[in-house]
């Protein structure tokens, strides 16, 4: 791919993509689990429009990775609108404010394949500090424990993008060692988090139901990550890029579920 196509991900529109968020403006009567919801989504995509990046740089399904970049950041851009125009307190205000600046540094980074990759992983790691205060800002001004299972849910989404992008920084040999010690703290989060919400008294059985769909795609995501040997790296890429988008849609969908049982309750 040439650097003219590349700019051109950035002008694209997302085409009917799971993830998708309403066009229509978020109204002003939101809940604050739909406000957490939506505050996880954007920790999710600071590590998802990474991981599309780098799947850009290093020829990972070029098409699809497209998309996955240019669905992103529309989506990232829409949000970051909707949950300003939020009545907030201050510690939210402040939280949005932070992310608006780290989005604003880190997203012209994405619009070229020359970009410093070392930037790249600066940009999201201090983008995915500050959605984190965001969406934590939101569970604590909700205070309930139905409130937690959002946040938690949805941190798993970002923790499946988090070991995708790990994955694909030491596959490109940089700061290696510290996208290994990463991808291993992500591997040991998402699973003891798993365990948790599976035990989580207000599930139902279709929570129980999706969950146990995410620890199939779980079985194969743990297998693509752990092949290190050569000839098994383009296999091991494509699979590492597909699960995850995988789990990212299932666990989407338990979120939602969880937002449902926190609005009701």
């Amino acid at each position: 791919m040439d650097r003219r196509d590349f700019l051109a991900v950035v002008c694209l529109l997302p085409a009917g993509a799971a993830l998708a968020a309403p066009a229509a403006p978020a109204p002003a009567g939101l809940s604050l689990p739909a406000a957490i919801n939506k505050a996880g989504r954007q920790r999710m995509l600071s590590q998802r429009t990474a991981k599309a990046w780098l799947m850009l740089v290093q020829g990972v399904l070029p098409e699809k990775a497209k998309s996955i970049l240019a669905q992103s950041l529309h989506l990232f851009d829409q949000q970051l609108a909707e949950l300003k125009a939020l009545p907030a307190g201050d510690e939210v205000r402040s939280a949005w404010l932070q992310v608006e600046q780290e989005w604003g540094r880190y997203r012209p980074l994405l619009a070229d394949i020359r970009s410093d990759a070392k930037a790249v992983w600066a940009g999201n790691e201090a983008l995915l500090g500050a959605t984190q205060k965001l969406t934590l800002a939101y569970e604590k001004a909700a205070g309930t424990s139905a409130g937690r299972l959002v946040n938690l849910a949805g941190r798993q989404r970002m923790l499946s993008q988090r070991m995708a992008k790990a994955y694909f920084f030491r596959q490109m040999g940089v700061n290696a060692g510290l996208a290994g010690e990463m991808l291993d703290a992500a591997v040991k989060e998402f699973a003891k988090a798993q365990e948790e919400l599976k035990a989580a008294a207000q599930n139902t059985a279709q929570i129980k139901t999706e969950l146990g769909l995410v620890e199939q795609q779980w079985f194969f995501f743990q297998n693509a990550l752990s092949l290190r040997e050569a000839a098994d790296r383009k296999k091991a890429s494509t699979d590492v890029a597909t699960t995850s988008e995988r789990i990212l849609e299932q666990m989407d969908a338990v979120v939602g579920l969880y937002e449902k049982i926190a609005r009701e309750g």
